[in-house]
């Protein structure tokens, strides 16, 4: 037996890895707790001492009655699984209508909802697949199970979004779909993305997993591309823990889609397509889909919460030299602020690292995280330079040439200078966003004190 030194916990494992700082602050973020051990914690706070510190942000997720008894009915009614229950069917009639899409498939995760899509697109070894650099790791690993090559394109260093202006140089013949992503609930440009992808030829599913219901020019992201595809993980701004759906506008898609995540099964009653020859099981829960459908009924007023709260600490913030929010393009009629980012300028706080910012705030009651790690330059993305499997269909040539095309100074940047608050914060009260707002200012008023601790 191993010993409790030995034993490889998860937050051992976590701490172990180069994206560990978005994984537990999004796992923090998810219940509402601090996790950071107190050893870590920095000592000083910037809130002199006599005052108090009370926070009207409420844990995540919230639930009530109500939410319980959904789940509880679906226990009871003894049918758990969508093919015998209704509960997936109605939460997907749902969320069509609330997207405006002609079609809406549920499953199991936004991750499944990713890969369900580039299976049906075909995705396979020798093709490469368009992502920023700027996403979480699912991205990446929805294009490797396919032994498909991921093709790094930097953000855009104000908006935090995939930059759109490099997506065409990126392209090759071997290009087989261009993934954008739809970060922190702002849509990436994708007027510039879907310019790209008719004159090139190349379709676009867009990862909405963290965008659920913003707009582009009043249209809900998703609805763009050939698919979209939605994330209800236990962070996201509507979550059942897990689960993830499709949107898309084109029948046949959508019944492949189907077919895909059922085992390659068709439906019963629906209309034949051609077969893929591939499939898994990716279903949506009756469980998960009964609680999403409780969780549906508070969602606009959070969203309408989100929004105003996010405005009005934009107002806060934009004054205090050193802090930059993330710029929203004129186009985005609807923002989802599944996170609030913006860059912090350590020049104009006395050189104080981003580090101790973070712990200077996480003193002051303030849950704030790093955002993501160099996605391209972590050791589990690298690894596939030396895979036997991709050095097989790419050649020891072509994963050096991949390799090295990984040099982004841009994404470089922006993971050492962006800072995250979760959509729960933007729940708190307006008193809230001030506390925020006062809480930097005095970490800038006593940088250089604290920058000694």
């Amino acid at each position: 037996m191993k010993q409790p030194n030995q034993i490889l916990t998860r937050r051992r494992f976590l701490a172990g890895t180069s994206t560990a700082g978005a994984v537990a602050y999004l796992a923090a973020n998810a219940r509402g707790a601090d996790s950071t051990p107190p050893s870590t914690r920095s000592p000083r706070s910037a809130t002199p001492p006599g005052s108090t510190r009370s926070s009207q942000i409420p844990s995540w997720p919230i639930h009530d009655e109500a939410d319980a008894s959904a789940a509880a009915d679906v226990v009871r009614s003894g049918k758990w699984g969508r093919l015998a229950g209704r509960k997936t069917l109605e939460f997907e009639e749902s969320l069509r209508v609330k997207a405006g899409a002609g079609y809406c498939l549920a499953t199991s995760t936004g991750t499944t909802a990713l890969l369900t899509s580039l299976g049906v697109l075909g995705v396979g070894p020798g093709d490469e697949v368009i992502l920023p650099t700027y996403t979480w790791v699912a991205c990446f690993n929805v294009i490797t199970v396919n032994y498909a090559l991921p093709v790094f394109v930097e953000p855009d260093i104000e908006t935090f979004q995939i930059d759109a202006t490099k997506i065409d140089s990126a392209i090759t013949a071997a290009t087989k779909v261009i993934l954008p992503v739809h970060l922190g609930g702002s849509p990436a440009d994708i007027d510039a993305v879907m310019a790209i992808s008719r004159r090139r030829g190349i379709p676009v599913l867009e990862d909405a997993c963290q965008s659920p219901l913003a707009e582009w020019k009043g249209r809900v992201v998703g609805n763009f591309g050939i698919a979209g595809c939605i994330s209800f993980q236990a962070s996201k701004n509507l979550t059942a823990g897990e689960g993830g759906a499709i949107i898309t506008n084109d029948e046949e898609f959508y019944i492949k889609c189907f077919n895909y995540h059922n085992q390659g099964n068709v439906r019963a009653g629906a209309r034949q397509v051609a077969p893929l020859g591939r499939g898994a099981n990716f279903r949506m829960t009756e469980l998960q889909a009964g609680l999403l459908l409780s969780q549906l009924r508070r969602f606009e007023e959070q969203q309408a919460a989100r929004g105003q709260n996010a405005a009005y600490l934009s107002s806060l913030l934009s004054q205090i030299p050193g802090i930059a929010p993330a710029r929203i393009r004129k186009e985005c009629t609807r923002h989802a602020w599944h996170l609030y980012m913006f860059h912090y300028d350590q020049s104009q706080f006395a050189g104080l690292t981003r580090a101790k910012f973070m712990r200077a705030l996480s003193a002051d009651g303030v849950d704030a995280g790093p955002g993501y790690a160099q996605l391209n330059k972590t050791p589990h993305v690298r690894a596939i330079a030396s895979n036997p499997h991709y050095l097989r269909i790419y050649g020891k040539s072509g994963m050096a040439a991949w390799e090295e095309r990984n040099q982004t100074p841009i994404t470089d940047r922006l993971c050492s200078e962006g800072v995250w608050l979760g959509q729960r914060t933007l729940l708190g009260g307006r008193s809230e966003m001030e506390r925020i707002a006062e809480a930097i200012r005095k970490i800038r008023s006593r940088a250089s004190e604290i920058a000694k601790v």
